[in-house]
């Protein structure tokens, strides 16, 4: 939690946005598992952690925007809460903590809500995504549930996601923080891979990390052999010598913010002279990111810009033939790279995606339908104070490249008998978090390895 002074500028800055009405922010409740006292680990919403810093479940925030008053609506502690979890700082006192003064229980938040609708208040809001709110919502609007996403406040959206999008000193601080932690986790599974483990040995070396650091994950692990899956969560294979595992891991501190990073490791220890070739390939495109990106650049150019990169290796190995900005084009490079080079990253490791790609990564405009750029998450013009992730990733997917070949899509582009010959590689990827600053680009946290060379330097201690 960060002093009072920041929750109530952030605030006070959003007040200004909107200028009139009143802005309703959920906090989340407690989601039952399989019955209602047994729930899932409680996670506080991040656009009520940003504006109000309170991560305790079952709380409204309401921001007055024509009588400059802020208020938070919840039950104070009963004796059952305390018999149950011991003493805690009451709900007062925590909403002091952040500048809140007017502080009420649930049951007045219904009777503020139906004044609200007496008096034909305007009330703005950003899209929900937990079923049991959009319930309430409805019942105080007096409209379907199935209505209340198209009722959102758009000025609201764009005022959020501009806001949270510039990362202050102290949020970069806590980034950071996550960084570092991600980086651990990485580090500890790349000296203890071994053949002959379980991919859930693998994932609970990087949970431990974690957990052992007082932070939890920013999503869940992806830890695969078969990393031409893009978002493979089965952890339930064998790992054996020639395979490459990548794991794609993060940590989310306390203070809600999050880390993200992708390693592929060579479970032999040493690369294959073929996974070594791809894998340098992976490395000039993830370079060629991190050389392009700084304020005034748009991250969909960046994109454009690695996958060119993509395309020419692609040449080199006689993959594919002709011009690679032809390639580019039209696409042909997305059945190597079917997803986007990367995601704003903050409170959420895909910061703000509630709100929706088309505000938060497009600042409004329009996304390519386009195979491949279609996954794009971020496209819009960088500034400075974004924080992002740098993902690029060569995939080599047997049944696209079938279908494609059945197709026969792009044969002008693709040598299918030559791209044959790697249906058995699986994917990789490389995936750091960067920060864009006044002049360029800085990559959060301490160093971690990038290169073939460094990767089997630390590999090697896994066999000592």
């Amino acid at each position: 939690m960060f002093s009072k002074e920041v929750y109530m500028s952030r605030r006070k800055k959003l007040k200004e946005e909107i200028k009139n009405g009143i802005i309703l922010v959920c906090g989340n409740e407690l989601s039952p598992m399989n019955c209602e006292d047994n729930t899932y680990p409680f996670m506080q919403d991040s656009t009520f952690l940003y504006y109000f810093g309170l991560d305790r479940e079952n709380l409204f925030g309401i921001i007055d925007v024509d009588n400059d008053k802020d208020y938070i609506f919840g039950n104070e502690l009963t004796m059952d809460d305390i018999i149950w979890m011991g003493p805690q700082v009451t709900l007062k006192e925590q909403c002091e903590s952040v500048g809140i003064e007017n502080v009420h229980s649930l049951d007045e938040l219904n009777e503020f809500m139906t004044n609200l609708q007496k008096e034909k208040k305007t009330v703005h809001y950003i899209p929900q995504y937990r079923h049991s709110l959009m319930i309430k919502m409805a019942d105080w609007f007096k409209v379907s549930p199935n209505d209340i996403n198209k009722n959102i406040s758009e000025n609201l959206c764009f005022a959020v996601a501009n806001q949270r999008n510039i990362k202050t000193p102290e949020e970069i601080e806590e980034i950071e923080k996550a960084v570092n932690i991600t980086r651990d986790m990485h580090l500890a599974a790349m000296k203890d891979i071994k053949p002959g483990m379980m991919e859930y040995e693998v994932d609970a070396i990087l949970e431990n990390i974690s957990r052992s650091q007082n932070s939890g994950l920013s999503f869940p692990t992806i830890c695969t052999i078969n990393g031409q899956t893009l978002h493979n969560h089965y952890h339930g294979n064998k790992i054996k010598e020639g395979d490459l595992l990548l794991i794609d891991a993060g940590a989310r501190i306390e203070s809600g913010y999050c880390g993200d990073m992708t390693t592929t490791h060579p479970v032999s220890g040493k690369f294959t002279e073929r996974q070594r070739d791809i894998y340098n390939l992976l490395i000039s495109m993830f370079d060629k990111a991190e050389e392009l990106i700084k304020p005034g650049i748009t991250y969909l150019d960046v994109h454009l810009a690695v996958c060119k990169v993509l395309a020419k290796g692609m040449i080199e190995r006689n993959i594919l033939k002709g011009n690679p900005d032809e390639i580019v084009k039209n696409g042909v490079h997305a059945l190597f790279m079917p997803h986007g080079l990367g995601h704003m990253m903050g409170l959420d490791v895909h910061d703000m995606e509630n709100i929706g790609e088309p505000i938060v990564g497009y600042n409004g405009n329009k996304k390519s339908s386009q195979f491949g750029l279609s996954s794009l998450r971020l496209g819009r013009t960088l500034e400075t104070g974004f924080v992002f992730t740098v993902e690029p990733g060569i995939y080599f997917i047997p049944e696209l490249i079938s279908k494609w070949k059945s197709e026969n899509k792009f044969s002008e582009y693709i040598n299918y008998d030559e791209l044959e010959k790697y249906l058995d590689f699986g994917g990789m990827r490389y995936e750091g978090d960067y920060l864009v600053t006044e002049n360029g680009n800085r990559r959060l946290g301490n160093k971690m390895p990038k290169y073939p060379d460094e990767i089997e330097a630390i590999r090697e201690e896994a066999f000592k």
